[in-house]
């Protein structure tokens, strides 16, 4: 990033911060500040978009609460350690006896999506997870006119890439 893009991002920030301080004096001690407290992820702003694309594509099967429970379970690396099942199962919003079932094969529709990438690790097949650029993966989605793939999101998905600067999405 520039340092006239930074600048640009914390002029924007400040003049926020004012404009919320003015519409709720003290929201800053009731909001989260990913600053001051830990366990975050960084999100992007196209998720709400990146993610009900993803589940046209899954044909009756929703994977975005999988995909963004593993999302939320990285440490800003892309990368996540699956060893722990059940509890990944339970955050993806899947309990009970088919729990983990359902979970994994989630996990392998998002993989074989192309949205994560999956290796063994001990004992099983679930071991490791890469999760990948998801523009990149849905633009190739889009190039190669996969069912599910609904244009009107995705030409929704380049509108605001382009707002926001996310240049990923277009060439």
């Amino acid at each position: 990033m520039t340092a006239t893009r930074k600048r640009e991002l914390n002029a924007i920030a400040k003049k926020q911060m004012r404009l919320r301080e003015e519409l709720w004096p003290g929201a800053g001690s009731l909001v989260w500040d990913r600053l001051a407290h830990r366990g975050f992820a960084t999100v992007p702003k196209t998720m709400p978009l990146v993610l009900q694309i993803m589940d046209g594509m899954a044909k009756g099967q929703p994977v975005s609460s999988t995909y963004f429970a593993l999302w939320c379970s990285t440490w800003d690396n892309s990368f996540v350690t699956l060893s722990k099942h059940r509890e990944m199962a339970y955050l993806a919003g899947f309990s009970g006896q088919r729990g983990v079932r359902t979970w994994a094969s989630r996990m392998k529709l998002l993989h074989d999506l192309r949205f994560i990438y999956l290796k063994p690790g001990k004992g099983t097949d679930l071991g490791y997870a890469l999760i990948l650029n998801p523009h990149l993966v849905i633009k190739k989605h889009h190039d190669a006119k996969t069912p599910g793939l609904v244009e009107a999101l995705y030409i929704a998905l380049v509108e605001l890439a382009l707002e926001i600067g996310a240049k990923d999405m277009v060439a």
